[in-house]
């Protein structure tokens, strides 16, 4: 059973935003083999207000009651917040026994160690989705990332901090397409309320993104990284000695050198082995959940 404290922007079922975090939150909510302990909100897909307050909705939607939910801080103006003061306490509750799943802006994190300069000493591992080592391209369009560069300050004292860190960047997340039909085939196949649930929240979703990027379905960003923590063996190991600035995390660009000598390691996958695989375990984690 691994503990794991998920950081998140959740914007399911806003209009015009996001769902990945929130598919990903189900998925975490639907494995026997992870024990949630808590999730903090961040910004990034949208302002902390209205990320906490979706998430908080989803919370009451889904009858969640014995997972703490906590918000952080409106900007990277003044980081410590209720979500990084509970970060801290929980890794001081089970110190090297947490792995952090990140998968917004990096405020949060940063936070936690302001407020005690050894949380990253604590903590097991970190799994980030984020960042880019080379444009993004969807459908011929550049697509500009958004949880590094959120905070860049914060995200190079995360990947500088000594922790065991690995990142799913976009590049490896455009594997994890959701196509429209096939999604909707799959979960009209079966009369389960989280299904139902799902379908409702990702309708605008598959809009906005035929609107943006003229593709009838979306990536699944978020829950790569979610699926890494239960299933590392689909994921190619890939260490990486990056070299990325304060300045070059302005654009959540990793930059990484071929000298063993220079930069941080971080695991930084490229491929999921059996996709067929992977959208399999997703789909049958979704269907344990219960409300």
């Amino acid at each position: 059973m691994q503990k794991v404290v998920f950081d998140c922007d959740n914007t399911m079922g806003v209009k015009g935003k996001d769902v990945d975090d929130g598919l990903t939150l189900l998925y975490l909510l639907g494995r026997d083999d992870i024990e949630l302990l808590g999730v903090t909100t961040t910004f990034g897909n949208s302002t902390i207000d209205i990320v906490h307050e979706n998430t908080a909705n989803m919370f009451k939607e889904l009858n969640i009651k014995n997972i703490p939910l906590y918000k952080g801080t409106e900007d990277k103006s003044k980081r410590i917040s209720p979500a990084s003061e509970f970060l801290v306490n929980i890794v001081n509750k089970y110190p090297n026994e947490i792995t952090i799943l990140a998968t917004g802006s990096l405020t949060n994190l940063y936070g936690a160690y302001k407020i005690d300069n050894d949380f990253f000493k604590k903590v097991k591992n970190i799994v980030l989705m984020g960042g880019i080592t080379k444009p993004l391209i969807i459908n011929g369009k550049n697509l500009d990332e958004l949880n590094f560069s959120s905070d860049n300050e914060a995200c190079y004292k995360v990947l500088t901090s000594g922790a065991e860190i690995t990142i799913m960047t976009g590049h490896i997340c455009l594997q994890a397409f959701v196509e429209k039909e096939e999604f909707y085939e799959t979960i009209e196949s079966k009369d389960l309320n989280i299904y139902k649930y799902i379908k409702e929240k990702t309708t605008n979703w598959f809009d906005s993104v035929m609107e943006e990027f003229g593709i009838n379905g979306f990536y699944n960003w978020d829950i790569v990284a979610g699926v890494y923590i239960t299933h590392p063996q689909l994921f190619d190991k890939n260490i990486e000695n990056v070299v990325s600035t304060v300045e070059d995390l302005k654009t959540g660009y990793l930059k990484i050198t071929n000298s063993s000598n220079k930069g941080y390691k971080i695991n930084i996958p490229t491929e999921i082995k059996d996709i067929d695989k992977f959208n399999e375990i997703i789909f049958k984690a979704w269907e344990n959940v219960n409300f």
